[in-house]
């Protein structure tokens, strides 16, 4: 795994933590709205990953984990990635990606770590900012 892989896994990782606690955080006032658990052990953290996630890309253009890293999403011309990048992005690496990519590794590989599955889905790239 190269570094720029590395550095990738360390940020989300960074950003599931801190998704974690808001999780728990929320969880005791779900339980009294909602009857069922499928909401707050389910739908909830990941309408709340997807939310933080989603709100620091469209505000900071950085989530928590990438800033402490030092990489950033852009889009494949530089910019900032747009609102509909970001959410195919999310979407496609909590669903398919992780199986595109253990299909053929080698592919991506050769990108060392600037692209992953959801990253050519959604046109973007992750790159190491100053």
């Amino acid at each position: 795994m190269n570094e720029l892989a590395k550095k990738r896994a360390k940020a989300i990782l960074i950003d599931t933590a801190i998704s974690t606690a808001v999780s728990f955080a929320v969880e005791p006032l779900l339980k009294r709205k909602t009857k069922g658990s499928f909401i707050y052990t389910v739908v909830s953290p990941t309408v709340i990953f997807w939310g933080l996630e989603y709100a620091q890309l469209r505000l900071k253009g950085q989530t928590v984990g990438q800033k402490m890293m030092g990489i950033e999403v852009q889009n494949e011309a530089g910019g900032e990635p747009t609102p509909e990048q970001i959410l195919e992005r999310m979407v496609h690496r909590d669903t398919i990606g992780p199986f595109v990519y253990l299909k053929d590794r080698a592919k991506f590989d050769a990108y060392e770590g600037g692209k992953f599955p959801h990253d050519l889905y959604s046109y973007t790239v992750v790159k190491e900012v100053d």
